[in-house]
């Protein structure tokens, strides 16, 4: 898991130069399952619940699941997410990264960041012994204080050699439901923050794959395949500087 993360990080870095203004998803998908074939990495999206491509892209509005497609062409001011899972020896990492294309609104850069550090505060605190819970409050409270929303319909998850796997992690922390499982040391899990400009209510299109916002306000999403070790949390799909 640790080679595949490292694997699809690079690969995910090396396609920035290519989210650019006339550049289309299916094309920056081409580009990406490409580098992942080349780099000894399966392509896990593909085919996986019937899905067709290696990624998922989405704009803007589009939360997550956005379908790669030659009509959908970048220009400036788009918000770019793109979600990709890779497997190493059937071992799988999962990630999600945001990209501006051109200049973009003061908006999408501040829920982008938002996003980004909600990731980074709910891995700051896994040790073996919290919780599920509380990884997903420090995503809820990071979010709700910037006015922002915290999709409900869709979690993170555990991950291994099946792409997704026990436990389920929320986004959001609530106080009707049990405490959740004990984080121990050995689990990988993908914590992946999906958040809105305004409401979190989504609707998912006749693709029956695209999620967007109901109310037709931006939406942020990032992830990181982690490992909980003694310690704290090693983030397996990001590069070592």
């Amino acid at each position: 898991m640790k080679v595949a993360g490292a694997l699809l990080a690079q690969v995910l870095s090396d396609v920035a130069e290519y989210v650019i203004p006339g550049k289309t998803t299916l094309e920056i998908n081409d580009i990406i399952e490409r580098k992942m074939i080349a780099s000894d990495l399966h392509p896990v999206c593909k085919g996986y619940g019937g899905y067709s491509w290696a990624t998922c892209i989405s704009l803007n509005d589009v939360v997550v699941h956005g379908v790669p497609s030659a009509k959908v062409v970048l220009k400036s001011g788009d918000f770019v997410k793109i979600d990709v899972a890779g497997s190493y020896k059937k071992y799988c990492a999962d990630m999600a990264r945001y990209f501006f294309v051109g200049e973009v609104s003061p908006q999408i850069k501040k829920i982008a960041a938002v996003a980004q550090r909600a990731l980074d505060g709910a891995i700051d605190i896994i040790v073996p012994g919290k919780r599920i819970s509380d990884v997903s409050a420090v995503i809820q409270k990071e979010v709700e204080r910037h006015g922002f929303g915290v999709v409900r319909k869709f979690a993170g998850h555990g991950i291994g050699k099946d792409l997704h796997e026990d436990p389920e992690i929320p986004n959001f922390n609530d106080p009707d439901a049990v405490l959740g499982p004990i984080l121990r040391e050995g689990m990988t899990l993908a914590i992946e923050p999906m958040i809105t400009e305004r409401s979190y209510e989504i609707r998912v299109m006749s693709d029956g794959w695209t999620a967007k916002t109901l109310d037709g306000g931006i939406a942020a999403h990032v992830e990181d395949t982690v490992l909980v070790t003694h310690d704290g949390a090693e983030v397996l799909t990001r590069l070592k500087l």
